[in-house]
């Protein structure tokens, strides 16, 4: 992938030099817009972009002193401490740098020849993307856009990710607000295919009429190389739209009188499954499908990707095999137990009226019995005014059967309390047609005021909807109704993850790649959402264990290259669908590998990692093979396309051995040599991981492997003790506390005695089957309960264990008891045992739920 020098840019951008860098071949690399996610500054241009409430020049002289020295800014900016403190930096001054973001964004995209999909509609975008990468994963490599980034900036940062040597195919979602905005953003992804969700009442504010909004979001389908619009033709206004414009589409619909592509026909809906049946009109072609879901916004969705994989002409079998596995997206309305025998449904992602409708239709289908809440914030951009808009969602109560609303923000108070005398907190009874009869009303300004008098007892045997704008925070009121969560969680901190992610990228000398260590569960800390993470984060290279972990990631929607370290001989064709890449370190095992050549298959072969035994004596050929090997490399140069050649150190985090990992190093050195003449060119060489990363900066080769560091523990204890952050935190809770007399003994074989005094036990819900180790048994290991320790006592058991909570007389069940984290580290824990952090993370069963956290 090339890059385009910094002194190129000026011209690119309209811009005037105003210095040149000190390195004049710098590259830009990656584009900065926070100077809190720095990560690797070589080749980082930093876009000092203005807003209503901040200014990105203030943070220039934060951003040089952590080695950033390329600069975009807006002309006649002065800088703080002027132009002499950023001696070393490049600096461009550009009209406007949101401008200059877009064009560099757009002028990366032109190098890129396969098909981009843009996605663009009022509802569905964020979902119809994640769900069409993972079902078009198994046949191309992705680029998406992180997470919901549709915006100004958005769109930029992910076109940027694009990268033509390796992806075949991309994905990004466009959102506008106003007039104007799609073209911008169409000028940047340029999409050749596209889909059109739904047309609802998001942002209308920034239009004068519904009809308008339609054709500017509209505009993201008018280039020159557009081919086809996946649309669904239920909906009047977009087919008119559409048709109108002159698009070229393929259309769905689910009315049997409809003229469409493809036509749906539902058959059946359970709780969780819907079933239909799908009749493709020119090739005739007729299957039925089972969705794995039954909700309304849910089903829309995933017939847009379905009509992509009919148009495709994915066999039904393999479609419904792909639909089986799709796993639900972040931002859905999520169901939760609360206190107190009530439900939530959990929507604090958005708010408008498209939104509102669906969520209290999800409300609507509820049969617990008990009254129904709607716990309201403002209703944001729907372009009405105040009256009208509320008027609206009163009308839309009845049929939800809501009982009781409780609106939060200045304006939803002001309209439902028009006739009060006031807008202060206040509790009225409402007799209308409209609303339900004697349908309760709380208003509060702000979401604060509602939680300083929340007392959750007064929701009891409820069914709450819980919708919200993302600027009223309303998570803090899931939270406080939430039901207590029992049992064990091990809690993975992706903030965290990203922070270690990049201080290793720091130490790295410029231009070496980052292969990531994702086996054994991603360290136990959960491979997709670990991967993916780093996929946003620009790793080049995952690594797993075995095969079947390399599909899992696959059929999640992961495109990054993935090296499969033990792949079984009845996997090698299964490596070739998913695109996997497979060490390769014996003759048994290449011949096994070439044999698979002798069935035709329209697959190209896979690149293959080499692995070289230089002293670690486990696997990997031996010097004494190189050269047998060298010959059966040139002899099958087709099949045998080879990626990178690695080795293992046997002792890079123990001082003491360093005399022979650096035997090691040389004899890697003389190794590939041999191999690289007889390949005829070079190819990715890496030996470190974590530890030697740190010890060994002299041979970052052009790879190197992160595995343990990357989840908080430093293997070579040489970095300072507040570089890496912890990542994962074990957490369980105290089931019940017992007293236990003096000679009391306490669980199995009675290894547990409560010595000479009376002592408080509690009882932890994990054990041994969890993963919590028995060696931990009898006071070799601790917990911590409200900050203080608790050691064991007696045995771990399969599903509990018993602590000794005696010093801690505040201790209750139901506390919280932290197993490992921020005060209990890893190393130290595994210490106690004898054994290393490793085999406390990876221990951790998957039985654990894991929830993921970020800022």
């Amino acid at each position: 992938m090339s890059f385009p020098l910094f002194l190129d840019l000026p011209g690119l951008l309209a811009g005037r030099l105003l210095q040149a860098p000190a390195n004049a071949t710098s590259e830009v690399r990656h584009l900065l817009l926070d100077s809190r996610r720095v990560g690797l500054p070589v080749g980082a241009v930093f876009f000092a972009l203005r807003g209503l409430s901040h200014d990105g020049h203030r943070y220039l002289p934060a951003l040089y002193s952590q080695g950033v020295r390329l600069f975009i800014i807006e002309e006649n900016t002065t800088l703080l401490n002027g132009l002499s403190a950023y001696s070393e930096a490049g600096i461009i001054e550009v009209a406007s740098p949101l401008a200059a973001l877009q064009t560099l964004a757009a002028v990366h995209r032109e190098e890129f020849n396969g098909p981009v999909f843009g996605i663009t509609g009022s509802n569905g975008k964020t979902t119809v993307k994640e769900w069409l990468a993972q079902l078009l994963s198994p046949d191309e490599d992705i680029c998406r856009s992180p997470r919901s980034y549709n915006s100004q900036v958005g769109v930029p940062l992910s076109v940027w990710e694009l990268n033509p040597e390796r992806h075949t195919l991309g994905i990004f979602e466009a959102g506008i607000s106003e007039v104007g905005e799609m073209e911008r953003l169409a000028a940047i992804i340029q999409p050749t295919e596209g889909i059109f969700t739904t047309i609802g009442t998001a942002h209308d504010a920034g239009f004068t009429s519904a009809e308008q909004k339609l054709r500017e979001k509209l505009r993201l389908f008018e280039g020159a190389h557009f081919q086809r619009l996946f649309y669904c033709a239920d909906q009047p206004l977009v087919r008119t739209a559409v048709v109108s414009l002159g698009l070229p589409t393929f259309c769905w619909t689910r009315q049997p009188t409809q003229s469409a592509d493809l036509r749906f026909t539902l058959v059946a809906a359970s709780g969780d499954s819907t079933s239909l049946q799908a009749e493709y009109v020119a090739t005739g072609l007729t299957a039925t499908f089972s969705l794995p879901f039954a909700d309304e916004p849910s089903i829309e969705n995933g017939l847009h990707c379905l009509a992509v994989l009919l148009h495709r002409q994915v066999e039904p079998a393999e479609i419904q095999r792909r639909l089986a596995r799709l796993h639900p997206v972040a931002m859905r309305l999520e169901m939760k137990l609360g206190r107190h025998d009530s439900y939530l449904l959990d929507d604090t992602y958005n708010n408008d009226l498209a939104g509102l409708a669906l969520a209290l239709n999800a409300l609507a289908r509820q049969s617990r019995p008990g009254r129904r809440t709607l716990i309201l914030s403002d209703v944001l951009e729907s372009g009405l005014t105040g009256e009208a808009l509320y008027a609206r969602v009163v009308g839309l109560l009845p049929a939800a059967g809501v009982s009781r609303v409780v609106g939060i923000g200045e304006e939803i108070s002001r309209e439902l309390c028009a006739k009060s005398a006031n807008n202060e907190e206040l509790s009225i009874e409402v007799e209308s047609s409209e609303v339900n009869s004697a349908c309760s009303i709380q208003v509060f300004p702000t979401t604060e005021a509602f939680l300083a008098q929340l007392n959750p007892a007064d929701f009891v045997h409820e069914t709450i909807l819980i919708k919200g704008a993302r600027r009223f925070g309303f998570e803090r009121i899931v939270a406080a109704l939430q039901a207590q969560q029992h049992g064990t969680v091990l809690e993975v901190n992706l903030d965290a993850l990203s922070h270690n992610l990049q201080y290793y990228r720091r130490q790295l000398r410029p231009g070496t790649k980052l292969m990531v260590m994702v086996k054994a569960f991603a360290y136990g800390a959960g491979s997709y959402e670990v991967a993916s993470l780093l996929e946003f984060q620009r790793a080049d290279y995952l690594a797993v264990a075995y095969a079947d972990e390399g599909i899992a990631l696959r059929e999640a929607g992961i495109s990054l290259p993935i090296m499969v370290m033990n792949a079984a001989p009845d996997a090698f064709e299964t490596l070739r669908r998913y695109r996997l890449e497979p060490e390769i370190y014996s003759f048994e095992m290449l011949d096994e590998y070439l044999a698979t050549f002798d069935i035709p298959s329209e697959l190209p072969a896979p690149k293959i990692h080499l692995k070289l035994d230089t002293g670690m004596r486990r696997l990997g050929f031996d010097e004494a093979e190189l050269p047998t090997l060298a010959a059966r490399l040139r002899q099958h140069t087709a099949h045998l396309p080879v990626a990178s050649m690695m080795t293992h150190l046997a002792a890079a985090d123990e001082p003491g051995h360093d005399d022979f990992t650096r035997e090691q190093l040389a004899a890697f050195r003389r190794m590939t040599t041999v191999l690289e003449a007889a390949l005829g060119h070079s190819v990715l060489k890496h030996v470190l991981n974590s530890a030697g990363i740190l010890r060994f900066p002299e041979a970052h080769f052009d790879m190197v492997r992160l595995g343990i560091g990357l989840y908080g523990v430093d293997a070579s204890n040489t970095s300072d003790p507040t570089a890496l952050r912890p990542v994962s935190q074990l957490r369980t809770t105290i089931s019940q506390i017992k007293t236990l007399p003096a000679g009391a003994t306490v669980g199995y074989g009675r290894r547990g005695t409560a010595a000479a005094t009376e002592r408080r036990i509690a009882t932890l819900a994990i054990g041994y089957a969890d993963g919590y180790d028995r060696r931990f048994g009898n006071g070799a290991g601790t917990v911590l309960i409200h900050g203080q320790p608790a050691p064991l006592l007696g045995s771990v058991c399969m599903d509990m264990c018993m602590v000794d909570v005696t010093a801690i007389p505040q201790a209750r069940a139901g506390d919280v008891a932290l197993v490992f984290g921020d005060g209990l580290p890893l190393p130290e824990l595994a210490g106690r045992i004898g054994t290393i952090a490793y085999e406390l993370l990876t221990n951790v069963s998957e039985r654990v739920k894991r929830v993921f956290v970020s800022e």
